[in-house]
């Protein structure tokens, strides 16, 4: 089973800028997107149905042209689910499950508080509300996938410029401490355990050249559950994707 994560910044302009013709190329049986700033309704989704893709969920946020995600499929889902049962993040259109056999996928998009302290806070919390319910979940499915946009890059390995983003949101003492805690706690980062020294990175900011020169963060995240952390066979990302200010992260898995 191949899994792709990709922030899409919005589904429609990815479209326009050739995602389809970039699938048709690229092996994934199952694609989770974020912020695809959309209802299916005003999508053209009949360029995934042509390459064998089932709009398995759709959880849209309530405002907009805002956040949401979508997963996509060539294997028939057994289970879906939109939401985390919290109204706050679920009127943001922010998670949504989709369980294959004995594996759940957990597709989210996690707060951004690069808008100013408001935001930042609401994000801290979603972190630690949103620990709390996947551990919870895990009881009950043990094989949990969680893959999407943390918007949090972990390590100094993983932002370009770690000295002078010390303060930055994404980049934060208690963001990363959270990470550090995540992975320590039941989950394993797939792409930095495949690849523990390699320097990716899967978003760059649109302004000066940042993407060109990769000047990136690696915010964007598959995390496994330890219990098929066996089960990884390789986990990379596409940098050359070119739709979106984000890469795609892939999974392999048994």
């Amino acid at each position: 089973m191949q899994i792709l994560t990709y922030n899409l910044n919005g589904i429609r302009a990815a479209l326009k800028n050739g995602l389809i013709s970039w699938l048709s190329t690229t092996p994934a049986d199952i694609l989770c997107f974020q912020e695809v700033k959309a209802t299916p309704d005003v999508v053209d989704l009949s360029g995934f149905e042509a390459l064998g893709y089932e709009l398995v969920g759709w959880h849209s946020a309530e405002k907009k042209g805002y956040s949401g995600v979508a997963i996509f499929s060539k294997i028939k889902a057994d289970f879906v689910q939109a939401g985390c049962s919290i109204p706050a993040y679920d009127r943001e259109g922010r998670v949504l499950r989709a369980d294959f056999g004995d594996i759940t996928i957990l597709n989210c998009y996690f707060p951004s508080g690069t808008s100013g302290e408001i935001r930042q806070s609401v994000k801290m919390t979603f972190l630690e509300d949103f620990f709390v319910w996947a551990n919870e979940l895990r009881k009950e499915r043990p094989n949990l996938i969680i893959c999407g946009d943390y918007n949090i890059a972990h390590t100094e390995i993983d932002i370009h410029d770690p000295v002078r983003n010390k303060k930055s949101s994404g980049f934060l003492p208690e963001e990363r401490a959270w990470m550090t805690k995540w992975f320590g706690n039941g989950f394993t980062d797939a792409f930095r355990f495949k690849n523990p020294g390699l320097r990716e990175y899967s978003w760059w900011t649109y302004r000066a050249g940042a993407r060109a020169n990769n000047k990136g963060w690696r915010i964007d995240y598959i995390s496994v559950a330890d219990t098929i952390q066996d089960r990884i066979v390789a986990s990379r990302q596409y940098n050359d994707a070119v739709h979106s200010d984000h890469c795609p992260v892939w999974l392999e898995i048994q």
